[in-house]
């Protein structure tokens, strides 16, 4: 089972991004052999801009043919790990981008769907975080910045061009020691084996649990 996970780099005046560090640290724990993951991973940092980086997750896509994409992004304030479940046709940037692009009321795909829904089993990959005391919660909302561009990038990619992959997006909190003391954190350790049970609960499942999983709206 082949595997894309991508993160972000830091943006918005921060030095580091908690996705890609996490992102990256997963990566080294398993070429380093800690224990058998049961897929095959490619890991690769997106820069946060409007456009390329969807054009860099389709070379991604392209490239390695993956049977599964996790894309990750840091949402500051956050308590916990949450795996999103729909991405809006809608980029609405409260800052620019690092490329200085600020769309305002702009779709990200021209004549798109209104929205899609991730095909991450979103309340297993909870439970299973909760079972391992990670904080986590199923979120509804992915934002209007680049995450959700990526996200509703992506799903429009599997919709269109890559029906095989299963795909979404998690968002991840600060990290400590980020700068933003006054906001919840989480290790960038315990971030990373959130998206390894994350990938792993995936794997391993074709469908969703139906239960009354806490939710992030």
């Amino acid at each position: 089972m082949r595997v894309v996970l991508t993160g972000f780099e830091p943006f918005g005046g921060d030095a580091t991004n908690p996705s890609w560090d996490a992102v990256r640290l997963v990566a080294e724990e398993l070429r380093e052999g800690g224990s058998p993951a049961g897929y095959e991973l490619v890991a690769a940092e997106l820069p946060c801009e409007f456009g390329r980086s969807v054009a860099v997750l389709r070379d991604l896509l392209v490239a390695h043919r993956p049977d599964v994409v996790v894309c990750v992004g840091q949402a500051g304030g956050r308590v916990g790990v949450t795996p999103e479940r729909v991405a809006v046709n809608l980029d609405d940037a409260r800052i620019p981008d690092n490329a200085g692009n600020q769309p305002i009321d702009e779709p990200v795909v021209a004549g798109g769907p209104t929205a899609y829904f991730g095909t991450l089993p979103v309340k297993a990959c909870v439970e299973a975080l909760l079972d391992a005391d990670i904080p986590a919660s199923v979120s509804h909302t992915a934002g209007t910045f680049v995450c959700n561009h990526v996200f509703y990038g992506l799903m429009h990619l599997v919709a269109t061009e890559f029906p095989q992959v299963r795909g979404g997006f998690v968002h991840v909190p600060y990290a400590p020691g980020q700068g933003h003391e006054d906001a919840p954190s989480l290790d960038v350790g315990t971030t990373a084996r959130a998206l390894d049970l994350i990938i792993r609960t995936t794997v391993a499942r074709t469908t969703d649990l139906r239960s009354t999983a806490g939710t992030l709206h």
